[in-house]
């Protein structure tokens, strides 16, 4: 799926909506825009495999990280 970060918007407050929390949308919300397939091939042309793999591995351990933190953080608050 490829969507810019304004095209998440409203699926994430829908989701919200609907009890997801925010963790969970806020990584959705990065890896849709970050981890695309149109992101990736074009990613393809100018670095080569190694790097760009490097690159979704690090840019996928940070999405994860973020969303469980930010969920630990929220059901602390609320």
């Amino acid at each position: 799926m490829y969507a810019d970060i304004f095209g998440t918007l409203p699926i994430a407050e829908a989701l919200v909506g609907r009890g997801v929390g925010l963790g969970t949308v806020l990584a959705l919300m990065m890896a849709v825009t970050a981890l695309s397939l149109p992101s990736i091939i074009m990613l393809k042309r100018v670095v080569k495999l190694p790097l760009l793999l490097t690159f979704v591995g690090v840019v996928t351990a940070g999405i994860l990280t973020i969303g469980f933190t930010s969920n630990e953080v929220t059901h602390w608050f609320i």
